[in-house]
């Protein structure tokens, strides 16, 4: 006959119950949520961070359309950007459906992607304000639109193409120095440009802040009557006035520079002064070229590598 072994007294399970109750230590974290008032989630720890509520500011402020996030981290410590009241610093994170986040003074938003491109004259700054009270690329728009940012600038006395956006994303793959996103000029320079001189500026040309990359040129022509030849440049970086700069060592200065084409957007016949929102093909070029962007960027990280 077997002998039944005894069981455990239920009052000892029933006590080590009631010192450390199970639903008690899971219910633990929950009082250390960053929004008290939004009802727990099961599923919080799988969740976005827009929807945990810990976006970091300068990700908000990219995606509003104010600049790329290192942009954003700028304007942050300019003390422009306000969180529940009080300044905002550099790592600061919000729940943009909670906290109320100001950007000089004006509650911070995510508008509709909006896209326009304008043919800005000489003698217009490509900035959203200037102090001495010269006209801005912002006076080209209509009075009422979404909040635009151009994305890179033109010289003032550069005219041409200005893409501007409220896609922080697409903003900083464009600008970003490389990604090597095209942008193509007509230049105008003083005097005949000997085939020496245009492959010197080919293969790239020693300035004061550095060696500029090799670039392209087409369509070179030669006019006697003004004594000025004209030719089409494409770029892959940036620099500041760097066209200019590059002719001037070349001893022949830019008499008129027009930017005609960023990524896959053209000028085309827009006039000087002309505005116009980007029609849906010429949208879904740009998301593609800036898709084309991302997925190069790790190829050409691993080529300078090797």
């Amino acid at each position: 006959m077997a002998v039944r072994k005894p069981s455990r007294p239920r009052g000892s399970r029933g006590k080590k119950a009631a010192a450390a109750p199970r639903h008690r230590r899971k219910a633990k974290p929950a009082k250390t949520r960053s929004a008290p008032s939004a009802k727990p989630r099961p599923d919080a720890e799988a969740a976005p961070e827009e929807v945990r509520g810990d976006v970091k500011l300068q990700k908000l402020l990219a995606a509003a359309g104010f600049g790329s996030r290192r942009a954003c981290e700028g304007l942050i410590e300019q003390g422009r950007v306000t969180l529940n009241g009080k300044i905002a610093k550099v790592g600061d994170r919000a729940d943009p459906k909670i906290d109320e986040v100001l950007f000089d003074g004006e509650r911070l938003g995510r508008e509709k992607p909006a896209y326009w491109i304008v043919n800005k004259p000489a003698g217009v700054i490509t900035s959203v304000s200037d102090p001495q009270g010269r006209p801005t690329i912002l006076s080209l728009l209509p009075p009422k639109g979404p909040r635009l940012y151009p994305v890179g600038r033109l010289d003032l006395a550069t005219s041409g193409l200005v893409l501007l956006t409220n896609d922080g994303a697409i903003t900083q793959l464009l600008l970003h120095p490389s990604l090597g996103n095209e942008r193509e000029y007509i230049v105008t320079a003083r005097g005949e440009v000997p085939p020496r001189a245009i492959e010197r500026l080919q293969r790239g040309l020693p300035l004061e802040d550095g060696r500029t990359n090799p670039c392209e040129v087409a369509r070179v022509r030669y006019d006697p009557t003004s004594d000025t030849t004209q030719f089409h440049l494409t770029l892959r970086e940036g620099r500041k006035r760097q066209i200019r700069r590059s002719m001037q060592f070349l001893k022949h200065p830019v008499k008129k520079l027009v930017r005609v084409r960023m990524g896959p957007l053209r000028l085309g016949r827009l006039g000087p002064g002309e505005a116009r929102p980007l029609r849906r093909d010429e949208v879904r070029l740009l998301e593609k070229h800036a898709a084309e962007l991302r997925s190069a960027a790790p190829t050409r990280r691993r080529q300078r590598r090797g």
